[in-house]
């Protein structure tokens, strides 16, 4: 469900009961372990985490006036969201549907882009921590003017 608040803070306090606490410690998980150089918004309706104009002026192609997204994280009507950009390179997809079909008790609910968790006690905190890791803001910068056509 798209969100209509104007900051992170408004998103959460929004969320039903149920959600707030799942939220609040994938939003901490997240911040504890991005590379320094991503910015956190609201975006699309969502909590974003973005590569800033100021870093990055081009922006995103679709709108070039928006920052370079990156990450995304969401309450859904049936799930929690994470949609991360950075399964754009395939060996990093790999590492995680590896790591994650190893770590967790249910199987991988997973998008293009989106993993979906329907539960939060299904949630794999630390290895989305360790995902986050994984990507720079360079680093994603690269990788997305790599396979973006302008």
């Amino acid at each position: 469900m798209k969100s209509t608040a104007d900051t992170v803070e408004d998103y959460l306090a929004q969320l039903p009961e149920e959600r707030k606490k799942p939220m609040a410690d994938l939003r901490k998980m997240i911040r504890k372990n991005l590379p320094k150089g991503f910015s956190e918004e609201v975006s699309y309706g969502m909590i974003g985490y973005v590569v800033p104009r100021s870093s990055y002026p081009a922006g995103y192609h679709a709108n070039p006036k928006l920052p370079l997204p990156f990450l995304n994280l969401a309450s859904q009507k049936n799930f929690i969201a994470l949609y991360y950009m950075g399964f754009a390179d395939k060996s990093l997809l790999k590492w995680f549907t590896e790591e994650f079909n190893k770590q967790a008790k249910i199987k991988l609910d997973m998008g293009k882009s989106c993993l979906r968790f329907k539960k939060p006690e299904h949630i794999p905190y630390d290895l989305i921590g360790e995902l986050v890791t994984k990507m720079t803001p360079e680093r994603w910068i690269a990788l997305y003017e790599k396979n973006i056509k302008r």
